[in-house]
């Protein structure tokens, strides 16, 4: 299947970019791979085999030798760093993720898990991969029954969208199948559907223009199903929306959510933190209502 890709995360072995990386076989005890995170919040994910790896910033080791000295929630030192050994969740892999194009953020993220309603055994498509922020979340909501599809026209994010995911693979082995579509969405509609003939329950687009993927993919969710777009300035949230109602599509919800985070006071209490507090982005939630 030209430009398809398919990736079986039950198998324990990465399929990076950069050169296949051997995996230690999954037990009770050791873990495919862990976070180290230093004091400041740095996190570096690892994958635990048996041979000694260089990673920038940490210097050379064997990680699983590391495994063996010291246990999750110990601390190691490397390259002069005081690390605490832990699981590589989502949080984990979120912060030592590769990054090239802006990722959604897990504000966003959640909203769109909840709102789309993605759970288990679910068969979702993400349309504009990206660096996969909100893959990683999507990932880990799906369970092994379900299934990611994503589709990304542009190789040198796809590139690093993939990894990440790749990397999710190896922490989380349970996860959910995963087929990669090189192209635009609207072009390879036909091909999504040979891949899931029996509909999609949810849809995400994070694209500069939604019209043509809104046109070419709502006819592919099953009814009840939902889609959403990922809309930075109002006036493509202004166009998703008209695209999807002409597309037989019911608007459940279009807003923004806005975060404040806090912190300790340096005279004691807590208060708003300096820093930016505003927006991302506008978006929008569609249901298809019909059979």
């Amino acid at each position: 299947m030209d430009g398809c890709e398919t990736y079986e995360t039950l198998r324990v072995v990465s399929l990076f970019r950069r050169g296949q990386i051997g995996i230690a076989e999954s037990t009770a005890m050791t873990p495919n791979m862990v976070a180290l995170v230093a004091q400041d919040g740095r996190t570096w994910t690892v994958n635990v085999v048996d041979e000694d790896v260089k990673i920038k910033g940490l210097g050379v080791f064997n990680p699983a030798q590391m495994l063996e000295e010291h246990a999750l929630g110990g601390l190691v030192v490397l390259a002069g760093k005081e690390l605490t050994i832990l699981p590589a969740g989502l949080a984990e892999l979120r912060r030592g993720m590769l990054r090239r194009a802006q990722t959604i953020g897990d504000k966003d993220a959640g909203i769109l898990i909840a709102r789309l309603g993605i759970g288990r055994d679910d068969t979702v498509l993400e349309a504009g991969l990206g660096s996969a922020g909100l893959g990683l979340h999507i990932t880990r909501a799906l369970g092994p029954a379900g299934h990611h599809i994503t589709v990304e026209p542009r190789e040198e994010h796809a590139n690093v969208g993939l990894d990440n995911l790749n990397r999710a693979a190896v922490a989380w082995p349970d996860g959910p199948r995963h087929t990669h579509i090189s192209g635009l969405a609207e072009d390879v509609a036909e091909e999504v559907q040979g891949i899931a003939p029996e509909g999609l329950d949810a849809v995400v687009l994070d694209m500069a223009d939604h019209t043509p993927s809104i046109a070419a993919l709502a006819p592919l969710l099953r009814a009840g199903g939902r889609l959403a777009c990922y809309c930075p300035v109002t006036s493509q949230l202004e166009r998703a929306w008209e695209s999807c109602e002409a597309a037989g599509l019911a608007v459940d919800w279009a807003g923004e959510i806005m975060e404040r985070p806090w912190s300790r006071a340096s005279r004691g209490g807590v208060r708003p933190a300096n820093g930016p507090f505003g927006h991302t982005a506008f978006l929008l939630i569609a249901q298809r209502r019909s059979a």
